[in-house]
């Protein structure tokens, strides 16, 4: 999928090391094991027939999500206009409850952008005004 159109939500609780807890998952990507605690995480990919059902699913249960934007030309801008799925999914966290979000610049290596810095200084202006504008 594109790097624009996903939101990976960390799902459910951080878990006590002595607690057998259980997150319901988007679709399975792992957890991050931390030296007490463990941190499950889900991958909502728009490529999966029940996106929309499974990404208010997870992402009303998550603490905090990570929005991942692609910065190929044309990606982003497709993802980041009125109607894009950056935005989208921005919101939707929002509104979801989710108080906390990082933003991952995705697909730094585009030839369109060979890692460049004003790319990247671009990207995170407009996203960071949008998600001021949101509210967070």
């Amino acid at each position: 999928g594109k790097g624009s159109f996903k939101l990976r939500v960390g799902v459910g609780q951080v878990a006590r090391p002595s607690a057998n807890a259980v997150s319901p998952s988007i679709s399975p990507s792992g957890s991050s094991r931390l030296p007490s605690t463990s941190a499950p995480s889900s991958d909502a990919p728009t490529h999966i027939a029940h996106f929309i059902t499974n990404m208010i699913t997870g992402t009303s249960q998550a603490d905090a999500a990570v929005l991942v934007v692609a910065s190929g030309t044309g990606e982003f801008e497709a993802g980041i206009s009125k109607e894009g799925h950056t935005r989208e999914h921005a919101l939707l966290a929002f509104t979801l409850g989710v108080k906390q979000i990082a933003v991952a610049v995705n697909k730094m290596d585009d030839k369109s952008v060979n890692y460049g810095q004003d790319r990247y200084d671009e990207i995170k202006k407009e996203v960071s005004a949008y998600l001021k504008k949101v509210g967070y």
